[in-house]
């Protein structure tokens, strides 16, 4: 698969998590407390604009979902090797409400997620 074009949304952003399958993968399943690599992009839902990519450092990324935003250690599970997913994440569930700290907080997040492997 090819880097994904993160589609802009339009209206005011979800209170909750929206997991939406842009492909179904057919191999290995993620689960909560598993090891998954994916390559991601991810974009501010009000701007559109892309704040990181695995893509553009041209390698994936392995982590313990467990270790990740709560957006993904919900929004992963169940995904299979193969598929993109895309995660549209409030502030809640991603990096906390506005003055958190961190320079995404605040801010409803949209990631679209290639599960290459899970284990």
């Amino acid at each position: 698969m090819n880097k994904p074009e993160v589609e802009f949304q339009a209206g005011p952003p979800p209170a909750e998590l929206v997991v939406k399958d842009l492909v179904e993968g057919d191999g290995v399943e993620a689960v909560a407390d598993g090891v998954v690599e994916v390559h991601y992009v991810g974009v501010d839902y009000e701007t559109g604009e892309e704040f990181d990519s695995s893509w553009n450092r041209g390698e994936t990324v392995r982590f313990p979902l467990r270790r990740l935003v709560k957006g993904w250690q919900e929004g992963i599970p169940g995904m299979k090797a193969g598929g993109r997913r895309q995660l549209t994440v409030p502030p809640e569930l991603a990096y906390g409400p506005a003055g958190g700290g961190h320079r995404l907080s605040g801010k409803t997040l949209v990631f679209v997620i290639d599960l290459i492997d899970a284990s």
